[in-house]
């Protein structure tokens, strides 16, 4: 077959070589040996023919990966084609058939297409360095990728970029998603977004892709880290599950060494005694049921003094059957150890953090 045959996606997987580009010189028939109903079409007469029985046929052809000027091209030939013989229709069928069972494999057309076959398969550093020094962008929907980033990356883009851009962004990710990603925005810039959604009614879709495009370039650019996680949420999330007199050391140090870096990481501390503050009351239910029992009454038997807050939130906002409960076995308990009841009170927060992660709840804004 020619190499400048367009691959179209069929059913199974299977690739098809359909030429759908300009008439071949005279004398460059694909199969010269072949005679039939359908030699005095064009090829990209054929291609149409097979494309219309296909849709016919109700297959799932993927045409939008073709270039824009063969999907144009494809179109116009078809509107083009008025009504076509049997034997001729058969017979093309009957070509395409023949070519189809030659191919054995088929492997991608240039670097930007290899690189789109081997993501997953080889690592994200490689990728990434082959993509910076190429000048070659992932290929497919720009959207589906950024749509796989983490909350934090495009935390980035929705702070940096102009409001019209992230506005875009917010409109392209699921509802669930763009809700959370706004709660973590300054009210200000929150409002600007929502305000800009408003104003994108009537933004063309070559416009939002070209924006997406843009997006996955410049996301492609940056260079592969190591960890998924920022330093500070690293830091916070240690922290969190150290115990109480270990983290206030740790942060007193910080304070010393690098004020703004321990500020931020106070920020990601979430603890016991930041229950009341950042856990909305109507969460609460949910947060005990994933407690086990007796983790949670050493817990709230463990919390005195500075903790006492937190264990009234807790009592107060879960079913009063179950508070006065757990209020008799309080006053049962014989004394907790200070091993027994960290280690309770930083079970309790993990759960809360297993719900975080999972969406189950959200952490309300500190003041």
């Amino acid at each position: 077959m020619p190499n400048d045959l367009q691959p179209l996606a069929i059913p199974m997987a299977m690739p098809l070589a359909m030429p759908i580009g300009e008439n071949p010189p005279a004398g460059d028939a694909p199969l010269p040996a072949r005679t039939g109903a359908g030699d005095h079409l064009t090829r990209k007469q054929k291609a149409a023919i097979v494309v219309r029985l296909m849709i016919e046929g109700d297959a799932a052809l993927s045409l939008e990966d073709l270039a824009e000027g063969l999907q144009v091209s494809l179109a116009q030939q078809i509107a083009s084609m008025g009504l076509v013989e049997k034997d001729v229709v058969e017979d093309v069928a009957a070509e395409f058939c023949e070519v189809l069972g030659r191919v054995g494999l088929t492997f991608p057309e240039g670097l930007a297409d290899a690189l789109d076959l081997l993501d997953g398969h080889i690592s994200p550093a490689t990728i990434s360095r082959l993509r910076r020094e190429s000048g070659v962008a992932a290929k497919g929907d720009p959207w589906l990728r950024i749509a796989g980033l983490d909350n934090e990356r495009l935390l980035g883009v929705l702070e940096d970029e102009g409001v019209e851009v992230g506005a875009v962004l917010l409109s392209k990710l699921d509802v669930a998603r763009a809700a959370i990603l706004l709660g973590k925005l300054p009210g200000e810039r929150a409002r600007r977004l929502s305000y800009a959604i408003s104003r994108t009614g009537r933004v063309a879709p070559d416009t939002v892709r070209r924006i997406g495009l843009s997006l996955a370039q410049q996301l492609d650019a940056e260079p592969a880290t190591a960890f998924d996680i920022r330093p500070v949420e690293r830091v916070g999330a240690i922290l969190n599950s150290s115990r109480a007199a270990t983290r206030d050391e740790v942060l007193e140090w910080l304070d010393e060494t690098d004020s703004e870096f321990a500020a931020e990481v106070r920020k990601a501390i979430f603890t016991f005694s930041n229950i009341p503050a950042r856990i909305d009351p109507r969460d609460v239910p949910k947060v005990v049921r994933v407690i086990e029992p007796g983790v949670l009454l050493k817990a709230l038997a463990f919390a005195v003094g500075p903790l006492e807050p937190s264990r009234d939130f807790l009592l107060d906002n879960m079913s009063k059957r179950m508070a006065d409960s757990l209020r008799e076995e309080i006053e049962e308990q014989g004394p907790i150890s200070d091993d027994d009841g960290e280690e309770a009170i930083t079970a309790v927060i993990s759960s809360i953090r297993e719900l975080i992660d999972a969406s189950e709840i959200l952490l309300l804004a500190e003041e």
